[in-house]
């Protein structure tokens, strides 16, 4: 089951970069977090309503509510990153984000066994590799470094407070749902302040009507690529849970070959063989 829903959530968290760092191509990074996540949070918000999740509230909450105040951070800064691209270069290196739930679980006590952390160890090693490595050349390439490192500290962050924030399904919907509320005010407040400094918030000719499901697709597959995430940490160790999860960039990288026509390199097609080989050796372990 851990390994089932990790997966997913790396499926659908690969989707969701790839359609938002898309979208920040044009239009602001910040208007596509707060449309999106806004979108999510209106589904979300008739979810709770419909199944009654207003009686989980509780202290848990409170996880939710400091996710929802990192998440925004992490989202822009990987829209951004992913916009200055090329996305298979930048996507890989927001797997460092699976340091922060790994070393929280293993300081819990986990500590997972000879295959599996030999499926550690090959699967990032792999998600690095198949971004490149190209980290030489221009200051623009370095500006996307450097927010996706912020990206990676905030995913990570995200990673570890959201199993905490519910121990059911219906908590969980409740809890996604503070969590994407704060978010839009987070992100809500972040724009305001951009307008007022002369930053136009929507692209010229503004926000096509079009471009509405794309973003709401964005935000539904994030929002869903917690709630996987969580059942899966809850469900198995975390330190497997959030490897397998951290594949995600590879999706990218391969939704990015597919429809831009982005090139992979030989060390990149290497890279995604050994990620797949290491979630081989996670799932049996």
């Amino acid at each position: 089951m851990t390994a089932f829903f990790a997966l997913t959530t790396s499926l659908l968290w690969g989707l969701a970069d790839f359609g938002g760092g898309l979208l920040t191509r044009r239009a602001p990074a910040l208007t596509v977090v707060v449309v999106s996540q806004g979108l999510a949070a209106v589904v979300l918000g008739v979810i709770v309503v419909a199944t009654g999740g207003w009686s989980e509230a509780g202290p848990r909450l409170w996880f939710a509510f400091a996710a929802g105040l990192v998440g925004p951070v992490a989202l822009f800064s990987l829209y951004k990153a992913l916009a200055l691209g090329p996305m298979g270069v930048v996507s890989p290196l927001a797997t460092l984000s699976v340091a922060i739930p790994v070393g929280v679980g293993l300081f819990l006590g986990e500590r997972p066994g000879l295959l599996q952390a030999a499926g550690i160890a090959v699967a990032v090693t792999g998600v690095v590799l198949a971004g490149g490595p190209q980290l030489r050349g221009a200051p623009v390439q370095r500006r996307a470094i450097l927010l996706t490192l912020v990206a990676a500290a905030g995913f990570g962050t995200v990673f570890a407070l959201i199993t905490e924030a519910s121990t059911t399904v219906t908590g969980l919907f409740l809890a996604l749902f503070v969590q994407r509320l704060t978010s839009v005010v987070t992100g809500g407040a972040a724009l305001w302040l951009s307008v007022r400094r002369g930053t136009p918030a929507l692209p010229q000719g503004g926000l096509a009507w079009s471009a509405l499901p794309a973003l709401g697709f964005v935000g539904l597959a994030d929002v869903a690529a917690n709630g996987t995430y969580s059942i899966a940490a809850q469900h198995g160790p975390v330190t497997v849970a959030a490897v397998l999860a951290s594949l995600y960039p590879v999706v990218t990288a391969l939704a990015a070959r597919g429809l831009l026509s982005e090139r992979l390199r030989a060390i990149q097609a290497a890279g995604a063989g050994l990620a797949l080989v290491g979630t081989l050796l996670l799932a049996t372990g």
